[in-house]
């Protein structure tokens, strides 16, 4: 069925024709402004401070978060985590020009194919377009080099994350996406599908008892490129490590 004969049944279910041209003209207007919503004072931190509420966020809601130095570091990371959780060494990939430019042969025991994820699929490896501080969350507009399957089917996900794609609120991920969609004829366009992905799937429907994995991934595991010149501020966990490491030193606060 067309646009127009989907909102031409829905003006005749609500006895009316077209909007009065005032009033079209006022919805073009705010289509076209985007005016604001408030944005969170918590968000506005300067850029360390805001990368380190990224992480503490996303750990809140039980995604793990390792920060890597580059990209070429991301196999051994890769292994290394597989490894820890016991999981087999074979994954499916964003066919992401970044994922494929990396030198998966300094891993050999690693099997990587890029592709859409497929029903059996353990472990994918996802390019992650923004991370958002204010609620640690993911943002992934489905793309052929981002497929959304990789957000739903494997039971473990893992994202790579550059740390300068980190913003501080929703509103600033939505103007970064309204600039990158551009084009000649409508001036501006959404994907097909966009995900905000905060930590693994998880449902507590049933008596209240917290599931992960209901509707997705049951981990959710970040890779953050340190790719900033700017100083980092030490994650949550970095800084209980380095209290715990010291006897007799204050303990980290908490959240």
């Amino acid at each position: 069925m067309s646009r127009d004969a989907i909102l031409g049944a829905i003006r005749r279910g609500l006895k009316r024709g077209p909007l009065p041209a005032d009033q079209q003209a006022m919805l073009a207007g705010r289509i076209a402004t985007h005016p604001r919503h408030l944005i969170p004072a918590r968000s506005r931190l300067p850029r360390p401070a805001q990368i380190a509420l990224f992480i503490r966020n996303a750990e809140k809601e039980f995604a793990t978060v390792e920060r890597v130095p580059d990209l070429a570091a991301i196999p051994a990371a890769v292994a290394d985590y597989l490894a820890a959780q016991n999981l087999p060494s074979r994954l499916v990939m964003a066919p992401h020009p970044e994922l494929q430019g990396i030198d998966w042969a300094s891993r050999p025991m690693l099997e990587t194919v890029a592709r859409r994820a497929e029903d059996g699929d353990a472990v994918s490896l996802q390019h992650a377009w923004a991370g958002i501080a204010e609620t640690g969350t993911l943002m992934l507009p489905s793309d052929a080099v981002r497929p959304t399957t990789l957000n739903l089917l494997p039971d473990t996900e893992i994202a790579v994350l550059r740390a300068s794609a980190i913003v501080g609120a929703y509103e600033e991920a939505w103007d970064r996406l309204r600039a990158e969609r551009q084009d000649g004829l409508t001036g501006g366009f959404m994907p097909r599908n966009i995900m905000l992905v905060t930590g693994p799937s998880r449902s507590a429907d049933i008596e209240q008892t917290l599931e992960l994995g209901a509707h997705g991934p049951r981990r959710l595991h970040i890779l953050l490129v340190e790719d900033e010149p700017a100083p980092r501020a030490e994650s949550p966990g970095e800084a209980r490590a380095d209290a715990a490491a010291q006897p007799g030193s204050p303990a980290a606060p908490g959240d």
